[in-house]
């Protein structure tokens, strides 16, 4: 996923059933790709943020936040402006490790992207990194010539930087 490229939508919605499924059936209906999608709670119990990441021109990003803002159970919707916000993306790869020199050296990847070792077993190690897509996508492409076994990633997340806020002010 280029970043430089990529738009990402920050939306205060109600958390409640079934506004997952709102919101995703409205980018099926506009046959707008979602990139990535995470939901979770906020500061607030009663409100999720959905951060939803697209790769779309200008004007599609403009239509989709406009048909996002008519949602019922969406509060508020804004696009992140690209550089004003920090964004995160958390990754677990369990690598194969056939000899303990290759064991060796993927832990030494590992700490050079500061990520950890959550699972250990005789042929496999479970490794979770967190950072950015390009991060993620940068340990892969080593991880490549040992052999990704199975891979999760769990999207963007992301807020913007210093004083501004997406939220609802009672």
């Amino acid at each position: 996923m280029e970043v430089e490229k990529t738009k990402i939508i920050s939306v205060l919605v109600e958390n409640k059933p079934g506004v997952l499924h709102g919101v995703s059936n409205l980018f099926r209906r506009r046959n707008f790709n979602i990139e990535s999608i995470t939901v979770g709670p906020t500061e607030k119990k009663d409100l999720a943020r959905m951060t939803i990441t697209v790769n779309e021109d200008e004007k599609t990003i403009e239509q989709v936040i406009k048909q996002l803002a008519k949602l019922i159970d969406v509060l508020k919707v804004e696009e992140l402006e690209h550089g004003n916000f920090v964004m995160r993306e958390l990754a677990l790869i369990k690598v194969s490790v056939p000899s303990p020199k290759e064991r060796s050296d993927i832990i030494n990847c590992v700490e050079v992207f500061r990520g950890r070792i959550i699972d250990v077993s005789t042929d496999s190690l479970t490794v979770e990194i967190t950072g950015t897509p390009d991060k993620i996508d940068a340990f892969l492409n080593l991880m490549k010539t040992s052999g990704v076994i199975e891979l999760a990633r769990t999207g963007i997340t992301a807020l913007a930087r210093g004083a501004k806020s997406i939220r609802i002010d009672e």
